[in-house]
């Protein structure tokens, strides 16, 4: 992985074509209800650049600077693996590029046309209009939280 660019507080990162395998053991499901007894648990070998989607040339990883998006479990600081040969939804979060300027926002369709709408209620919605220069630079697939970053912030 490389930076290839910084922008408007994001930070893009390229993924080599040629990803290498990345294995990680893979110990799992672990329950968010009640516990589970550990014999249930198998250990396995997972090749995260595939299970993230990562290997193909389309996929880039975006580092998050700012707080619009935290109500949608996209923290200040977190990392954004973003396929740009995704065709972008409705609701879907995307990387936008508005006049110029790059952001992450949920695409919404409304009457009057595009919107995009932040997770935070500090933040107005922004209607495309237009006059606007407007395109969906790419899909975000997966949300990466960086929890020592969180911690941090948190003192």
């Amino acid at each position: 992985m490389r930076a290839t660019a910084v922008r408007n507080g994001l930070r893009f990162y390229g993924v080599e074509l040629q990803a290498p395998e990345f294995l990680l053991p893979y110990v799992g499901p672990v329950k968010a209800g009640f516990p589970s007894p550990a014999q249930d648990f198998m250990e396995e070998d997972i090749d995260l650049v595939a299970f993230l989607g990562m290997n193909k040339p389309s996929v880039f990883i975006v580092r998050v600077d700012g707080n619009s998006m935290q109500d949608e479990h996209v923290p200040d600081k977190s990392y954004l693996i973003v396929d740009r040969s995704l065709k972008p939804q409705p609701h879907d979060l995307v990387v936008a590029v508005l006049n110029g300027e790059f952001t992450v926002k949920t695409l919404v369709s409304s009457k009057a046309g595009w919107v995009l709408y932040a997770a935070n209620n500090l933040y107005d919605p922004i209607p495309v209009k237009d006059e606007d220069e407007f395109q969906v630079w790419g899909v975000v697939a997966q949300v990466i939280i960086d929890r020592k970053e969180m911690r941090r912030h948190a003192r």
